[in-house]
């Protein structure tokens, strides 16, 4: 159980945090508390962050939370709240979660024009050039945002990536003040994108719900005019976890 407990502190914090930070409120002995973490580290269910002390989510933690939100019962339910949304909007539709340093695509649902991007469910996609990796990054806490504005490689995908640490920050704060975020041609030539963050019951953001569509179809205004129904549907999305 003082495992599970553990675990259940780092991920409510929701931020990288120190073994004396959790154990202020599970209140174990020192040297237990130190030995939880490094058994925990060690089986690739924590890992410890940039700074050497703090502690976040391993690649098995992660991989675990993914695989509940992806199950059969919240599926089938989240699916189906997707489809209304393409159906309305025309577009594909997606449910993206972020996942260290990229958003990975947890559902799908494609637009029935011929022609449409190709971003199965399992692609991963960079954080600085996406709509829903923008929305998640706009979402950090300033300290990690600058830690991560100072370490990224801010690949140039197309012309119109913003490769520059200053001009990105900007463009996150602009983000966060809105409530949305967009890709205009950012991460593939000829394709537009918005996205609106998924909340948890402590108002903060698990995963992203965005629609994106190629430019023959649809201008960046088009897509930017179905961000109250978006909002609507994240909503939505949002309490088919907090009520299952």
């Amino acid at each position: 159980m003082r495992l599970l407990l553990l675990l259940e502190e780092v991920a409510a914090t929701g931020v990288p945090v120190t073994p004396t930070e959790v154990n202020s409120r599970l209140g174990l002995p020192k040297p237990t508390i130190h030995r939880l973490f490094a058994t925990l580290e060690e089986a690739g269910f924590l890992q410890r962050d940039i700074d050497g002390r703090s502690y976040s989510p391993g690649r098995r933690l992660r991989q675990m939370s993914v695989d509940i939100l992806s199950s059969l019962r919240i599926r089938t339910a989240r699916l189906a709240v997707l489809n209304a949304l393409a159906s309305e909007v025309g577009e594909t539709c997606n449910v993206a979660t972020p996942d260290r340093d990229a958003m990975i695509y947890l559902d799908r649902v494609e637009t029935k024009w011929p022609l449409r991007i190709q971003l199965p469910v399992g692609t991963s996609v960079p954080l600085h050039c996406t709509a829903s990796g923008k929305m998640y990054l706009s979402s950090l806490q300033p300290s990690h945002l600058e830690q991560y504005l100072g370490a990224a490689h801010l690949e140039e995908m197309t012309p119109q990536t913003i490769t520059d640490p200053v001009k990105l920050a900007e463009r996150l704060s602009q983000i966060k003040e809105q409530g949305y975020s967009t890709d205009n041609a950012e991460f593939m030539e000829d394709m537009v994108a918005c996205a609106v963050p998924i909340l948890d019951g402590r108002g903060r953001l698990v995963s992203t719900l965005s629609i994106h569509a190629p430019t023959q179809r649809m201008s960046l205004d088009d897509v930017k005019a179905h961000v109250p129904l978006m909002h609507e549907t994240a909503a939505k999305l949002t309490h088919l976890v907090l009520d299952d």
